[in-house]
């Protein structure tokens, strides 16, 4: 069972980019995120991170974030309608509620929750592509240079972090086939069990780094910075993505008001941020197809290799025609 959340290799212009180049396209979009609270643009920040996903070829990693996410956004709008009161427009009266008095659910409230969901949603989706298409090796690499341990502490969090989920996934298919005759296996039990085998797993990735020679200060070796041909792309997208979300704060795109009416903008300058942001989505694209040739059996893609194959196999027929030995 592998976490849809693991990175896994593969072929895209996302996963081809270098480290940074991912981080700053996808750390752009949870920037426009944070920056506004119109439901609108988080719509599109939430739309964009989803379809570069779909388009790297992480769509169950989507799906898991976005299941997630409108839980959470959905449990954010009702904890807000409840212990917020504010608003001119009451949609039940609930009386009162111990430690929370008189709760009034208001529209306002409900809308208020939603924009902060939306957020939460976006900035989630956001990050499970990131975790489902850059290479940890390759920020670990990337950051060595600069802050040695704390891009091993990261690049460790974000390999383990799927693992303990697919842990938590397998102890409760344990928990389900014990038989209708064992007692029900609480959350706590649970939990705890999944704590006890992070723990002894972190002692033993502690063990083999210590034997590996990660804790002693050896001299670093020059790198050679890879880069990749997708690099401008993500770094132009991102650039344009935060002058727009930047122009439109300047110009008024974040209007949003919950209290003590719900007042949502959809002007120009809204619309505009919200087209561009959900356009960024379409960066990892690949464009042109592959290059084909025509055979005998139909047209087919082939490597170089392939071509040289074919080549010395015409080269060989060619030869035996003509009674000759090809050396």
């Amino acid at each position: 069972m592998r976490s849809p959340f693991a990175y896994k290799p593969r072929r895209g212009p996302l996963q081809d980019a270098s480290p940074g180049a991912a981080v700053a396209y996808l750390g752009a979009i949870v920037v426009v995120a944070f920056l506004y609270l119109n439901p609108l643009v988080l719509l599109a920040a939430g739309t964009a991170a989803s379809l570069a996903g779909i388009l790297a070829g992480v769509r169950g990693a989507v799906r898991a974030a976005l299941r997630m996410g409108l839980s959470l956004a959905l449990l954010v709008a009702a904890v807000n309608a409840l212990v917020t009161s504010r608003g001119e427009t009451v949609i039940a009266r609930l009386g009162d509620w111990p430690l929370f008095g008189r709760v009034d659910v208001t529209l306002e409230a409900i809308v208020a929750g939603v924009s902060y969901g939306l957020l939460a949603a976006a900035t989630i989706v956001a990050f499970a592509v990131y975790s489902a298409c850059v290479d940890p090796d390759r920020v670990l690499r990337a950051l060595r240079p600069f802050a040695g341990r704390s891009a091993l502490t990261a690049t460790l969090v974000s390999r383990l972090v799927p693992v303990a989920a697919v842990d938590a996934a397998r102890l409760r298919d344990a928990s389900a086939l014990r038989g209708p005759a064992a007692a029900p296996v609480g959350k706590a039990p649970l939990a705890r069990r999944l704590l006890a085998g992070s723990l002894d797993r972190a002692v033993d990735v502690a063990a083999t780094l210590e034997l590996r020679g990660y804790s002693l200060n050896a001299p670093r070796a020059r790198s050679r910075h890879s880069h990749s041909r997708y690099d401008r792309r993500f770094y132009a997208v991102a650039a344009a993505v935060l002058l727009a979300a930047i122009a439109g704060k300047l110009l008024g795109a974040d209007d949003f008001q919950a209290y003590p009416t719900v007042a949502i903008g959809f002007g120009p300058a809204t619309l505009a941020v919200a087209a561009v942001v959900t356009a960024s989505g379409l960066a990892p694209l690949r464009h042109g197809p592959k290059r084909r040739i025509h055979s005998a059996d139909g047209p087919k893609s082939l490597s170089v290799r392939d071509k040289s194959a074919r080549r010395r196999q015409e080269l060989d027929r060619s030869a035996r025609r003509r009674g000759v030995a090809r050396v």
